[in-house]
């Protein structure tokens, strides 16, 4: 079994069907599992979605001295941006930094309009221009496409030249809206899902990524 698939429908997605993420996958989908495991899953399956998807990043050269000999190991060589998506994209930055530690951070603040579906900017705090080699947009749920699309647009009028997308679950309705108007940013995800509902939520999905991991939900 291989950790991570493209879909054949979908040249730029990356499904991961790897068992620890098809496992904790399973317990963050459940109705019945609390805010505090549910932020502790998400932040598991981030780690193991970032790490698949991080398998192309560019290392260079560095000598090691270990305690027998001098080696040549390898360090990280792009610079990494991490672009949570406010506000369920926050559950997902810790897992990414344990991954890399030195990586920025800049968030981009956008809603779904319940009427519109469609996202509006909020909040951009990025600076003037690009200041790194690969953004990494992170947003548990891709479903229309709306936000992730025009998070790609920002981060591309800012400078960015290489960008992928780290979702935990997507819909193929957002996945095709992403992929027609960014070919070439890629999308890595735990699961690629059935489709969406009349209110643009992914079935069967796991309900508000947001209000699950910040206790907001109502009930």
């Amino acid at each position: 079994m291989r950790a991570v698939s493209a879909h054949a429908d979908f040249p730029t997605l990356h499904v991961s069907n790897h068992p620890a993420v098809l496992h904790k996958l399973a317990l963050l989908r459940d109705e019945t599992t609390e805010h505090k495991k549910f932020r502790e899953l998400v932040r598991e399956i981030s780690w193991l979605v970032g790490y698949e998807a991080l398998a192309d990043a560019r290392l260079s050269p560095v000598p090691v001295q270990t305690p027998i000999e001098l080696t040549e190991g390898a360090r990280l060589a792009d610079r990494i941006g991490l672009v949570p998506i406010l506000r369920a994209g926050l559950g997902m930055v810790d897992a990414m930094l344990e991954l890399m530690p030195t990586a920025q951070v800049w968030h981009l603040g956008l809603f779904r309009d319940e009427r519109t579906l469609r996202p509006v900017e909020y909040y951009n705090k990025l600076p003037d221009h690009s200041t790194v080699d690969l953004c990494l947009i992170l947003d548990p749920m891709l479903a229309t496409g709306g936000s992730a699309t025009a998070a790609i647009e920002v981060l591309k009028e800012w400078g960015a030249t290489r960008i992928k997308l780290i979702n935990l679950i997507a819909a193929p309705e957002g996945v095709r809206a992403v992929a027609s108007a960014h070919p070439d940013v890629a999308i890595h995800t735990a699961a690629l899902d059935r489709q969406l509902n009349e209110r643009g939520y992914i079935m069967p999905g796991l309900g508000d990524a947001g209000d699950r991991q910040f206790g907001t939900g109502v009930g």
